[in-house]
């Protein structure tokens, strides 16, 4: 190579590298935008709200007075309509990520179900909410309750559940599976024994960002007929109601009116007094505080996992 041909790969060499760091340094730029708007803007809620996350915010009912008032039958609400969504959404997701990426047939069948589940992942929620009023509402008479409220939030989070197990499933080496089956395992033996357990990392964050979306989500709860004012909590099983003097069945709850935590701040945010306002700020501090600690949870997770997993 002469000397000159040298020198060209050289500076082409460095003007690449400049190019590289310029579009690092965008990049870092326009990420850092992002998280500081946000960062202030959590900031600013914090400030705000703050002051009234007091041990009584978290045990009131809602009230008309603002500084009487608090979250108890919301955040009672979220965390009952997010065990229905996890008992709907969990199996249900998992079984049909296994069957559609070990069991299914290749065909144009199964080509259809995998295009339509990417898309729904992307359906905005809304759509999901008048899915379940007239689904879960109208025609299966479940009412406006935490039933129909965890089923819709369930419909929703699937989509999700299913793509992100079916990529924890296509992680796996291909050499596992052939390994099982060398062996005399079973399909079924060699996707729950060796299948779920090295992707396991993978479906458990699939299903806790999941979760971590439903329990921010408004618009379909307030389609399918939350309440914003709720001042008394579900049944609790085999306990007597006062309503009816009668002992409460073990699934009583599950038909009962409820509130959760978006439903309480746009109740409190829409209401012109500055206190309210403090009270709506408080409650978006739990969201995201909540919010954080499931996707925190979910990192974790996904750490300890695959560092116990030994190909």
């Amino acid at each position: 190579m002469q000397a000159t041909d040298l020198q060209l790969l050289r500076a082409m060499i460095a003007q690449h590298k400049r190019y590289d760091i310029l579009f690092g340094l965008v990049g870092l730029l326009a990420t850092m935008v992002g998280v500081v708007t946000l960062l202030v803007l959590f900031i600013d809620l914090v400030l705000d709200g703050y002051p009234r996350l007091t041990y009584d915010f978290f045990t009131s009912f809602p009230s008309r007075r603002a500084e009487e008032a608090g979250i108890l039958s919301a955040w009672v609400g979220t965390v009952l309509v997010m065990l229905v969504t996890a008992v709907a959404a969990i199996p249900l997701g998992v079984g049909a990520a296994i069957y559609l990426e070990e069991y299914a047939p290749k065909n144009w069948m199964t080509d259809l179900i995998e295009i339509n589940v990417t898309n729904l992942a992307g359906v905005p929620s809304i759509v999901y909410g008048l899915l379940a009023l007239g689904l879960f509402v109208y025609i299966l008479d479940f009412g406006q309750s935490i039933l129909t409220a965890g089923l819709t939030l369930a419909l929703l989070i699937l989509p999700v559940i299913i793509v992100a197990t079916r990529e924890s499933l296509r992680s796996i080496p291909v050499a596992i599976r052939e390994a099982a089956y060398a062996l005399g395992a079973t399909r079924w033996q060699m996707v729950s024994d060796h299948l779920l357990r090295y992707s396991m990392g993978g479906i458990l964050t699939g299903i806790i960002i999941g979760m971590a979306r439903a329990i921010g989500e408004t618009a379909p709860i307030i389609t399918i007929g939350a309440l914003t004012f709720i001042a008394f909590l579900p049944p609790v099983p085999f306990t007597i109601d006062p309503s009816t003097d009668l002992p409460a069945g073990p699934f009583d709850w599950l038909f009962s009116p409820f509130t959760v935590l978006p439903i309480q701040m746009f109740n409190w945010v829409s209401r012109p007094q500055a206190a309210f306002l403090e009270n709506a700020a408080a409650t978006g501090i739990v969201i995201i505080v909540a919010t954080l600690a499931m996707n925190g949870l979910a990192i974790w997770l996904r750490y300890r996992i695959r560092k116990h997993i030994k190909w």
